[in-house]
């Protein structure tokens, strides 16, 4: 049964990315986190400034070392700092060469759906890096944006949990729609196609289940 899920990940992985090339993203199928991995550092330049957006897949592909070495001008968000100085370093992030990142769900239709606490991986995702970089596991292609939204809410709750945020679904597990300032799910955007600035979107589809 495992080889045969496996081959439907595959196959829904590979349709995806012939639906992201319609909507004129650069997409590029590959089959593990791995092959990703080596993909990202050989799409970007020695000597270029990269940003990130936070996300359990770039953690699952062991990446953030790798652009803290020299060859890198690297926005080091997960420093031990206050988070005021964190939030300065997302801010000049916005001009980074690269953004590197997941993305909540993508539709079927080639939209791209995200919900952010801070904000920043979600703007800098419309506008601000020169080029971003998505790496996304098979596990987030949904029906369409209600079935994004679902999703999303969904894992918002596992989201918070691992950030240790102190809201009220970290306690019940349950979203009640919180007012609390930890909220994680305060900004929402939809990214309908790739086409305003060409060749500035490349998405990578792992035909795998990864992160949330």
């Amino acid at each position: 049964m495992v080889d045969i899920k496996k081959w439907k990940n595959i196959c829904d992985a590979k349709e995806i990315v012939k639906t992201l090339k319609e909507k004129k993203y650069n997409a590029i199928y590959v089959d593990n986190l791995l092959e990703a991995k080596e993909l990202v550092l050989n799409l970007i330049p020695k000597g270029s400034s990269i940003a990130v957006g936070g996300s359990v897949t770039l953690e699952k592909m062991n990446i953030i070392d790798s652009f803290r070495s020299s060859d890198y001008k690297f926005y080091d968000r997960y420093q031990n700092l206050p988070f005021e100085e964190i939030v300065e370093i997302m801010r000049q992030s916005m001009l980074a060469d690269y953004l590197v990142t997941s993305t909540n769900a993508i539709t079927k239709n080639g939209e791209l759906v995200n919900m952010d606490s801070t904000g920043n991986r979600a703007a800098a995702m419309i506008f601000g890096p020169k080029k971003v970089i998505v790496v996304a596991g098979v596990n987030k292609v949904v029906e369409d944006l209600k079935e994004a939204e679902a999703r999303i809410k969904k894992v918002a709750i596992l989201n918070a949990k691992r950030i240790s945020h102190k809201t009220p679904c970290t306690e019940n597990g349950i979203c009640t729609n919180c007012l609390v300032k930890d909220r994680v799910c305060n900004y929402v955007s939809i990214i309908n196609n790739g086409q305003k600035f060409h060749n500035r979107f490349t998405i990578i589809i792992v035909g795998e289940e990864i992160g949330f």
